[in-house]
């Protein structure tokens, strides 16, 4: 692996630097962000068993972080973990954001945890993004390095969001780190009969930010001026006045169904329409409910 370093305490990012009981040193290969712009980052973490709801509101969420108009820079710190942390990264790199990695286990690929997220980790560190951890470069994974690994995640971020989380979950031992560091915590609201929201959930009640849209979490960053909400005025021109029809309906999760019945469009119309829509990777259907990304 080229770019690796090992950074004492005085190089650590300036986030970093607050928690108590820093390690000695960390070790990192790729590159940390650099801008002359102020850098906003926001953990984003989540169960491995995670529903498509889940899914594509991660990949919608991060998209719109990425279409902010404000004078900052957007990076997204995960664990690389199966599952959300997984789709979060994939997202960033997809929308050309920044992202930073940090497993619970050293950075050689010899013992990099887990094995079928390698492709991933390469791909971060030729987008100049960060692998990053506080064990020894050949130190294999091991249970207890976990929640030492949600600690350093929540510590290198401004705001940490937990998009899908059973009630015993490592992602709300990361948000209970955020917590303690006073760092914003925010939650993406669930069904109340789905498991893997009833920590999300629990965590809103508790006080946590609920998150609908990228805005919501972009108000907890001072440097962020609030933007129009919605898709650019640019790609709203570009759709045929059935596909704004449809938008206007949508929800985050809709019924194909109920969709039907609220445009008055034809079966024949609407499907075509939400097939155009889908090629314009405007939206996402599955099990019978549309999804806006």
């Amino acid at each position: 692996m080229s770019n690796k370093k090992v950074l004492k305490q005085e190089q650590f990012p300036e986030l970093l630097k607050e928690i108590p009981k820093l390690p000695d040193v960390i070790y990192t290969v790729g590159d940390l962000p650099e801008s002359d712009k102020p850098i906003f980052y926001i953990a984003i973490i989540g169960t491995r068993k995670f529903s498509e709801y889940g899914k594509y509101a991660c990949e919608r969420i991060v998209k719109e972080l990425a279409e902010q108009k404000n004078n900052i820079d957007i990076v997204i710190v995960s664990g690389i973990a199966l599952g959300i942390d997984a789709i979060a990264h994939q997202a960033a790199l997809k929308n050309n954001l920044k992202t930073i990695a940090v497993p619970g286990s050293g950075l050689d690929f010899s013992v990099l945890h887990p094995r079928t997220n390698h492709g991933l980790a390469r791909g971060i560190i030729e987008s100049d993004g960060c692998l990053l951890s506080e064990f020894d470069w050949k130190m294999p994974a091991a249970a207890y390095m976990f929640p030492q690994r949600n600690r350093i995640v929540a510590g290198l971020s401004h705001a940490t969001f937990v998009i899908e989380a059973p009630e015993r979950s490592g992602a709300l031992i990361t948000a209970n780190f955020a917590l303690d560091f006073n760092r914003d915590v925010c939650a993406l609201p669930g069904s109340i009969f789905n498991e893997n929201s009833s920590g999300t959930n629990k965590l809103i009640k508790a006080g946590s930010i609920p998150v609908t849209t990228a805005t919501d979490i972009l108000k907890t960053f001072e440097p962020y001026e609030e933007i129009e909400e919605g898709m650019p005025v640019a790609e709203i021109e570009n759709l045929t006045e059935n596909e704004k029809k449809i938008l206007s309906l949508l929800g985050d999760q809709t019924n194909k169904d109920e969709l039907i019945r609220k445009s008055g469009l034809s079966i024949i119309e609407t499907n075509t329409t939400l097939t155009s829509m889908q090629l314009k990777g405007i939206i996402k259907e599955f099990g019978g409910n549309i999804y806006r990304i």
